[in-house]
């Protein structure tokens, strides 16, 4: 063969690639064929990944909105009132009770910690007679429409991997969120604004961000879409100067033209992701500017949460977050931190903790009474919790105290569609170190969430490296005393 010829020269230029995608026949073009269909039919509809789907069996829920409380608060100093805590005051904890336990930063059985008892006042509220402190004055008013778990356990003392578990069901970097799941099995009612939408507020951003609401290993159109705290949640909506909107369209239509054209030649479901997310994206042009408008909301309304147009607060997130489940939105993640109570310079159980008491409770009853009001509870899950709790042992620091991780026993409270409301569930023993009945993982949480949506845990799965995977892992069982 002549070393210059054209046809050795466009034979060398060919890859492994060029050649697998050209091939009309073959093994190679089979076998491509054959995974490209698996993909395609795991993602949904390619032109429209976010497309409403049917759920396994009849939902209770559409929506859910997360109110996130990044650092674990302490159960000790909200709605954990142990009268022998109180009596064993500054008494060393009892050796057998640590024995095997994680704690993290110390060695808690080597320092013989002390018990240490809370400061606040306890009432109790509602027909229900839920126990609630009086750092959370509002949220008492509302406890006969809240469900309570007392005894949700975790796996890891470390905030990073404790909060990866709580949003993704594992403590293992790159796995998919809970808010990635849900829209992957159900899609969203919304076609103007991310099915899975999140909110930030706090003075950091929350342990194990961003990897708590990615896709993982799920196509991109699932992932989770950061909104921004403040007077423009959405940024860079307007058109950059000079651009018609004419002029825009035309683009936006003519990069879909492309991107299809090569959806349609290569089958990537990550392209069918781009093409979802531009076309949500010229849309949002006008459902985001009209999401953020507080100002059609009523004077009583923006008291009733304490929000102010324009502030960066979770007050403002609960209420957006209410705007959000009201166009459709399927999973409204809102973050607030820092709940990090250890003793010391940092975050403490005294004045920081009252702090943190004072930005959440009235907007997290107030988000309670608006969507009832609304009648949008029926249909929307509204969910409260941390990666973990906190020990009943005190941690003194630079005179200043605290109380370390604990992964044991922490509380979570539940309210909406197909919750029992005004019902506790789980016991823990008279110092509130383990439970006694009703033991709950997060993966039993979250097994019952998509319940609520659904869809069966067991059966939403997703199939990379080898094998399917699923929310709940190996783990899970509906906590049925949860549901009505």
């Amino acid at each position: 063969m002549d070393h210059s010829s054209p046809i050795r020269n466009a034979m060398l230029a060919e890859t492994r690639r060029h050649f697998f995608e050209r091939c009309a026949v073959g093994v190679g073009q089979i076998a491509l064929g054959s995974l490209l269909s698996r993909d395609l039919a795991q993602a949904g509809e390619p032109s429209n990944p976010m497309a409403p789907r049917q759920p396994h069996f009849p939902a209770r829920i559409t929506s859910i909105i997360y109110l996130y409380m990044a650092g674990g608060p302490s159960q000790f100093e909200l709605f954990d009132d142990k009268p022998a805590l109180r009596k064993l005051d500054g008494q060393p904890i009892p050796a057998s009770l640590l024995e095997g336990k994680r704690f993290a930063f110390m060695d808690q059985t080597r320092r013989n910690p002390t018990l240490y008892a809370p400061k606040r006042t306890f009432r109790q509220y509602g027909q229900c007679g839920k126990v609630v402190s009086e750092c959370l004055p509002h949220l008492a008013q509302v406890v006969d429409d809240l469900a309570f778990i007392n005894t949700v356990a975790a796996e890891n003392p470390n905030h990073a991997p404790a909060s990866i578990l709580a949003n993704t069901g594992s403590t293992l970097f790159g796995r998919p969120s809970a808010g990635s799941w849900i829209t992957y099995g159900i899609g969203s009612e919304s076609q103007s604004l991310p099915g899975f939408v999140v909110l930030l507020s706090g003075l950091r951003t929350p342990f194990g961000a961003p990897n708590i609401w990615l896709n993982g290993f799920l196509p991109g159109a699932y992932q989770g879409v950061p909104f921004q705290s403040g007077p423009v949640p959405i940024p860079d909506l307007a058109s950059p100067p000079g651009v018609s909107s004419g002029l825009q369209h035309d683009t936006v239509e003519m990069i879909g033209e492309l991107n299809r054209r090569r959806l349609a030649a290569t089958g990537d479901p990550e392209i069918s992701a781009r093409i979802a997310s531009y076309e949500v994206a010229y849309r949002m042009q006008t459902s985001g500017p009209e999401l953020a408008d507080f100002s059609k909301e009523s004077a009583a309304t923006l008291e009733l949460y304490g929000a102010q147009p324009g502030a960066k607060s979770f007050a403002n997130n609960c209420l957006l977050a209410r705007r959000l489940v009201e166009r459709g939105v399927r999973y409204v993640q809102v973050y607030h931190s820092n709940w990090d109570s250890h003793g010391g310079p940092g975050e403490t159980l005294t004045r920081d903790f009252d702090r943190l008491c004072l930005e959440t409770d009235r907007a997290s009853a107030a988000l309670i009474r608006d969507l009832k009001q609304r009648g949008l509870l029926d249909q929307t899950l509204v969910v409260w919790g941390g990666e973990f709790g906190r020990a009943p042992m005190g941690e003194v620091k630079e005179a200043s105290v605290g109380r370390n991780h604990h992964i044991e026993a922490f509380p979570m409270w539940f309210a909406g569609g197909g919750v029992r409301a005004g019902h506790s569930i789980g016991e823990t023993d008279d110092i509130g170190f383990s439970p006694v009945a009703d033991r709950v993982d997060i993966h039993d949480v979250h097994a019952t969430i998509l319940h609520l949506f659904g869809l069966d845990h067991k059966r939403l799965t997703f199939r990379t490296q080898g094998r399917d995977f699923r929310l709940t892992d190996v783990g899970g069982r509906l906590i049925r005393k949860l549901l009505a």
